[in-house]
């Protein structure tokens, strides 16, 4: 390793072991693993550098960090942290036991909660408590705040670190009697619009205090990660935004930052916007990937990113995972169970994405290897939600789907915010007629992420059995603009504008169908950063022609069905007709009821327009095939006795 590039990777990995114990000092448990995860790939390489004499000194940049405790670069900050250290370690043992309303109270006086978490203004002006006839009061006097409206302690103003770990205590707070609060899951009065009753008073102090810092006083971002995360709460997405991107730029090593802005982008256009706001650091990489993935995107930019990122952090268990997942979302099922698998062998006891995993097995139909997945998982945690949706998929192979709904349940009653937990609910809703649940599924799917094309997709479908075709419609719509290169979602879109008697833009989805098709390739490995110029699915190319051609027939242009019946008829030989033999013979489907269905067509319209001979020959083929075999020798008899009367 080249002396630029280790110490450039010491200097990444110490930014990351600060974050860890950062993140791990205010409690932001996931992003602090993480970050040490990250960390810890990169000390991989360096130890293999790293000269192991004891004498030897060590350079600056690759002294491992304390993780006693960071330091604040702000004196004032350093100062106040100093002082109230013994209060802050009190209250973060309050918080690891999830004792939140008791951490909170460490800093924040319980006697009067609201007065304390309005934080008010310097020109706010207080009212005098109201008094009795006989003098006494009957209000006590709010606590006493700092000039610049902080909350104080014992007349002292709190750091930003004890503010941060106070509020974000009071939010985790409210998130448990949130939860607790809820119903059973799909029960009659779960309508799951409880929401956490110390957003407000949280909104209310974060705005002041943010609003009122001085203008030369540092801020360590984190403030402004909670105020953006109560504000999403709020449905408040705009200033979310806003607030979130201006945390990554004071501080851009808290993942947890990343993710909650992750969350509010519905789209690419959307993603590509927001991207020349963001610091130019490896993090806004980071994060454009895994947006990225989440948005199924699989274009040469995005394997260009992970490539970049495999260069820098080769051993990365995360990189690896996202990997995988372009692999799934890319439909090349083979080569992403390979890669969750090599991740399994590497840590066996990591269950993150094993959801993910139990999918792929599920499609690809392997039991074994998902009975193995699901009691490895058991083994090691039960009750993590992803394991309860393995094992889900697991009696959902089996075809139990009433187990595998009690598994998808287990899980939401662990994490109702789970995402897959509600689309693979859903599915199994619909595997047993049960469409009203399944509708309640998905639509609790889509609240969770709005971007998972998979729930839109189950709506459209669910509607489709009741035979709703606009609403199914509405939903198949939804699903191709978050999936515009998978033919299937337009292949559907094309259906329900036929049933909805619009065979023009039946025609024009199905077309859409067929160039998004040749986009992805289901058999190839995506080893390359390419992934246009795929091999479509013959068969249901065959199927959507002969679609294309019904619509024309529709709107009485005949010549044009024809061509497509003819097109639909050349797939059992072929797809090209300059492809290789070898390519040829991949490409061909032989003789199928759709192809059957396109010969029977066109032996009636040879027959209606007098081609007697081609008519007869199409006719003995289907005789040959073994399909629709009483048709077409009705339609052999019809052809002779035409003749017949011909040559009388």
């Amino acid at each position: 390793m080249a002396s630029f590039n280790r110490d450039l990777i010491a200097g990444l990995r110490a930014r990351f072991e600060e974050a860890t114990v950062k993140c791990s000092e205010r409690c932001l448990y996931q992003s602090a693993k993480w970050a040490a995860e990250l960390a810890s790939s990169l000390s991989q390489q360096l130890d293999n550098d790293v000269d192991t004499d004891d004498d030897s000194p060590m350079p600056d940049a690759q002294r491992p960090l304390s993780v006693v405790g960071s330091q604040n670069a702000d004196p004032e900050e350093a100062r106040l942290e100093t002082l109230e250290s013994h209060k802050y370690l009190l209250a973060k043992a309050y918080f690891d036991c999830r004792e939140f309303e008791r951490c909170a109270a460490v800093f924040l006086p319980p006697g009067a909660p609201g007065a304390a978490l309005t934080g008010m203004s310097p020109n706010t002006q207080v009212s005098s408590p109201s008094t009795s006839s006989k003098g006494k009061s009957k209000i006590k006097p709010p606590p006493r705040e700092s000039p610049g409206g902080v909350p104080t302690l014992n007349g002292k103003p709190l750091s930003q670190k004890a503010l941060f770990l106070a509020l974000y205590a009071k939010y985790m707070a409210g998130e448990k009697k949130k939860e607790e609060a809820n119903e059973m899951i799909l029960g009659p009065a779960d309508k799951g619009s409880t929401v956490n009753a110390e957003l407000v008073g949280i909104s209310k102090t974060l705005d002041v205090y943010l609003n009122n810092l001085d203008q030369g006083k540092a801020s360590g971002g984190w403030l402004e990660y909670l105020y953006g995360i109560v504000l999403a709460k709020s449905k408040n997405e705009g200033e979310a935004k806003r607030w979130l991107i201006r945390s990554v730029h004071l501080y851009p090593c808290n993942w947890g930052t990343w993710m909650e802005l992750n969350d509010l982008i519905s789209g690419t256009q959307e993603l590509y916007q927001i991207l020349p706001e963001l610091p130019r650091d490896v993090m806004s990489l980071f994060f454009s990937l895994h947006c990225n993935q989440m948005l199924y995107q699989n274009s040469e930019q995005v394997w260009k990113q992970l490539s970049d990122l495999e260069n820098i952090f080769p051993d990365s268990l995360f990189l690896k995972t996202q990997k995988a997942l372009l692999l799934y979302h890319g439909k090349d099922f083979e080569e992403a169970e390979i890669a969750f698998s090599s991740i399994l062998q590497e840590d066996p006891y990591r269950i993150d994405a094993l959801d993910h995993y139990s999918n792929i097995l599920y499609v690809m139909r392997n039991r074994p290897k998902l009975a193995f997945v699901a009691q490895l998982a058991t083994t090691i945690d039960k009750f993590r939600p992803e394991t309860c949706c393995v094992v889900g998929n697991y009696y959902s192979l089996k075809s139990e789907h009433e187990k595998a709904v009690q598994y998808f349940r287990r899980a939401l009653m662990l994490d109702r915010n789970f995402l897959s937990a509600w689309t693979l609910m859903g599915h199994e809703y619909v595997e047993m007629k049960n469409t009203h649940a399944a509708i309640e599924s998905y639509r609790r799917a889509v609240d969770v992420n709005r971007k998972d094309y998979r729930a839109w997709y189950g709506l459209g479908q669910t509607y489709e059995i009741l035979e709703m075709h606009l609403y199914a419609l509405f939903y198949f719509q939804r699903a191709s603009s978050l999936r515009p290169l998978d033919s299937t979602m337009w292949n559907a879109v094309g259906a329900c504008y036929d049933k909805i008697g619009r065979p023009a833009q039946s025609i024009k989805a199905y077309k859409r169908a067929l160039v998004a098709g040749t986009y992805y390739d289901t058999t190839s490995s995506f080893n390359s950063t390419s992934t246009t110029g795929g091999t479509p699915d013959p068969y249901m190319v065959a199927e959507t022609l002969h679609n294309i051609a019904l619509m024309y027939e529709k709107l009485g242009d005949i010549e044009e069905a024809a061509s497509y019946m003819e097109m639909t008829l050349a797939q059992e030989e072929g797809q090209e007709a300059d492809e290789s033999e070898e390519e040829a013979r991949a490409s061909a489907i032989g003789v199928t009821n759709t192809t059957s269905r396109a010969r029977m067509w066109l032996a009636r319209w040879e027959f209606a327009r007098g081609g007697m001979k081609r008519a007869m020959d199409l006719a003995n083929e289907l005789c040959q095939d073994g399909v629709e075999i009483e048709e077409a020798k009705a339609l052999i008899r019809d052809v002779r006795a035409r003749m017949d009367n011909e040559i009388i």
